[in-house]
């Protein structure tokens, strides 16, 4: 909706000729002291990251003291930069009441300002066919957000690279301990419980995260599906077979194995049905400095079952150490 001002302007703006753009040296420049706006060491760095790839393309507002006006997330980013000097304007023609108002004003009305989603979807979606020399987050909007934006797209579901045909079934080739390389990726057949197997998987690199689905100790038979003619074998072990006890150090001895070959600060994400939450808690209560979550993952068809048809599946998320873990989900931020 468009607004119509009305009234005569103002002198100080009919008299405003031209704004002139002085480098200063970065040190010259002052923080205001009331001002109200704090900026994060994260988003100093993305602002840093802006304009190290854009430039340093918006101008500092100062007073006639070196005082910012506007700007102080951008002097931050250029002291990381280890910038010398930066572009200032001097609003030599606002009074201290006026000066005040506008550190408040320019902050609060960036904010009020909304997005066209459709429109900002098909932006970045251009953006994204394109051979860039660098990546989408140095816009400001994290990968969750980016997510959220395009994972909707109608196409999404339709990826060519997805469209390949099932080679016909033959004998099994793969021995124990034998590793396959397909191209960047490594998978391994071993034992998940022996250090040889992650020895040989990864040698001396240790891992970020770990996503595991182990056996449930259920039997395959008669609790698991298969599409029209396909048939799930048993499980080499933890098949039914074992006591709580027994499936309790089971679960110990292959998450424990994983946990001493990631990073200090991993997070595991660990696949477990409703029926063996505690053994996989107690089990996971000897390894793990923190269970940090429990997530559930909506599937589309209900299992087998007489009661309740279970149409999910839990997963624990657990952390390794006590280091400091990789987030770059902005869990709270966007809704995710």
């Amino acid at each position: 909706m468009a607004v119509k001002l009305t009234g005569a302007l103002p002198q100080t703006l009919t008299e405003q000729r031209h704004l002139n753009v002085v480098y200063r040296k970065v040190d010259t420049l002052t923080p205001y002291e009331g001002n109200a706006r704090t900026h994060s060491d994260k988003q100093i760095a993305q602002i840093a990251a802006s304009i190290r790839h854009f430039g340093f393309t918006n101008p500092v507002l100062i007073d006639d003291k070196g005082s910012i006006v506007a700007g102080h997330g951008r002097v931050a980013a250029a002291k990381l930069l280890g910038l010398e000097a930066v572009p200032t304007i001097a609003l030599s023609y606002l009074s201290s009441a006026q000066r005040q108002a506008y550190v408040i004003a320019d902050n609060r009305l960036a904010e009020l300002a909304g997005w066209d989603r459709d429109i900002l979807k098909m932006e970045f979606q251009c953006l994204a066919e394109l051979d860039l020399d660098f990546e989408l987050e140095i816009t400001g909007f994290e990968t969750a957000e980016l997510d959220l934006l395009l994972d909707d797209s109608p196409d999404a579901s339709s990826d060519p690279d997805d469209d390949f045909q099932t080679p016909e079934p033959g004998p099994a080739v793969t021995q124990l301990g034998d590793v396959w390389c397909l191209g960047p990726h490594r998978l391994v057949c071993g034992d998940a419980r022996s250090p040889k197997t992650y020895e040989a998987l990864m040698g001396d690199e240790p891992a970020h995260a770990v996503f595991t689905d182990p056996p449930y100790n259920v039997k395959i038979d008669g609790n698991v599906c298969g599409s029209g003619a396909v048939k799930h074998r048993e499980f080499a072990m933890a098949s039914g077979e074992m006591s709580s006890e027994a499936f309790a150090d089971f679960l110990g001895s292959s998450l424990g194995a994983m946990a001493r070959v990631s990073h200090n600060g991993a997070i595991h994400f660990v696949c477990m049905d409703w029926r063996h939450m505690r053994e996989l808690q107690a089990a996971g209560r000897e390894i793990y400095s923190e269970l940090k979550n429990l997530i559930v993952w909506a599937k589309t068809n209900g299992g087998m079952g007489t009661f309740y048809r279970s149409r999910h599946e839990l997963i624990f998320v657990w952390k390794v150490g006590f280091g400091p873990h990789t987030n770059t989900f902005g869990l709270g931020e966007h809704g995710v």
